[in-house]
């Protein structure tokens, strides 16, 4: 295997389209390449993908590396780890670093394991250790209450998953230019195992917090499982996706999925409710990505108004339902 000091970013696509979390990995790789004198490299496996290694340049990546073929059209375990697994005994990049999706948090350990190495999972930061020059991944543990650092020293690629929302998708700059490297990696249908029958996009797509550009979420403040519903005719106005609190998932009124924190998604929408939240910092950590902040809580000493850019202090059962009334107002 040759030797290279690139730090890869895996682009997930289905069906062509790549997903955003994978263009914030360029962003948390760039300074890590930079420090030892590397580059960036998309890889990008997929059916009809060219667009999504042109853009994944265009986000900041230096060159791209494409494998294009009907058989990766839809997410398999086995045909991805093939061709990445190909790939990097190829051109032994440095690091590897996959988006903490449900599919990456699939492949990662698979590839990690077919490759000998280590790999480190969930990282919300990373950095250049000086006295290795290893990465040093840092990553929540302990319900979030901790963090701690992870160092592969010896074994490479180093790898690791990074959890959608950590870092800030860069500036699409559609002059920038990269050099596509072509390759063909024989996957049969003999290799893939198992076989995508039937695809139920309501339910696939329901709870997409990582892609969603506006999140409404509510805490333990709106009171009950009924009384979300206040919070969910908010999120249909606006288009939104609903999120919430850890406290609210203890509490059994939402599934896991909906959970925003550090013990559940990280998130960077353009526009973030966050509704009855009082704002635990393991709250914050994962809404550190969102452009804009609105909150609204009874309590006007509550920590969640320290980081919101909008607050509004008053009775949710009141306030929300006239925010709806005057969004609907507007479309009349």
């Amino acid at each position: 295997m040759s030797e290279s000091k690139n730090f890869w970013v895996y682009i997930e696509t289905e069906h062509g389209k790549a997903k955003n979390a994978s263009y914030e990995l360029i962003t948390a790789a760039k300074p890590l390449a930079e420090k030892r004198g590397g580059t960036v490299v998309a890889v990008v496996v997929g059916a009809g993908v060219e667009a999504a290694a042109k853009d994944a340049i265009c986000y900041g990546a230096d060159s791209a590396i494409l494998v294009d073929a009907p058989i990766f059209d839809c997410y398999s375990t086995d045909a991805q780890t093939k061709a990445l697994a190909a790939l990097a005994e190829k051109y032994g990049p440095e690091a590897l670093l996959l988006a903490g999706t449900n599919n990456g948090k699939d492949l990662a350990p698979r590839l990690a394991g077919r490759l000998k190495t280590g790999l480190a999972s969930d990282c919300i930061a990373a950095a250049i250790d000086e006295d290795s020059g290893s990465v040093a991944w840092t990553r929540p543990t302990m319900g979030g209450n901790l963090m701690a650092v992870a160092v592969c020293p010896v074994d490479r690629p180093q790898m690791a998953t990074v959890r959608p929302g950590a870092f800030k998708r860069g500036a699409y700059d559609e002059g920038r230019a990269g050099e596509i490297v072509k390759e063909d990696v024989p996957v049969s249908q003999e290799d893939v195992r198992v076989t995508l029958k039937d695809r139920v996009s309501e339910v696939a797509e329901a709870v997409n917090l990582e892609e969603a550009e506006i999140i409404v979420s509510g805490g333990r403040g709106v009171g009950s499982a009924e009384n979300f519903r206040i919070i969910e005719e908010l999120a249909a106005e606006l288009g939104a996706t609903v999120g919430c609190s850890r406290a609210v998932v203890d509490a059994g009124w939402l599934p896991h999925a909906h959970q925003v924190g550090q013990s559940g998604k990280s998130v960077a929408p353009r526009i973030y409710f966050a509704i009855g939240i009082s704002g635990a910092v393991q709250h914050l950590a994962g809404i550190s990505g969102s452009d804009t902040i609105i909150a609204v809580n009874k309590d006007e000493d509550a920590p969640i108004f320290e980081v919101a850019d909008y607050g509004i202090v008053g009775n949710l059962n009141e306030v929300v339902p006239a925010l709806t009334a005057a969004f609907k107002a507007r479309k009349a």
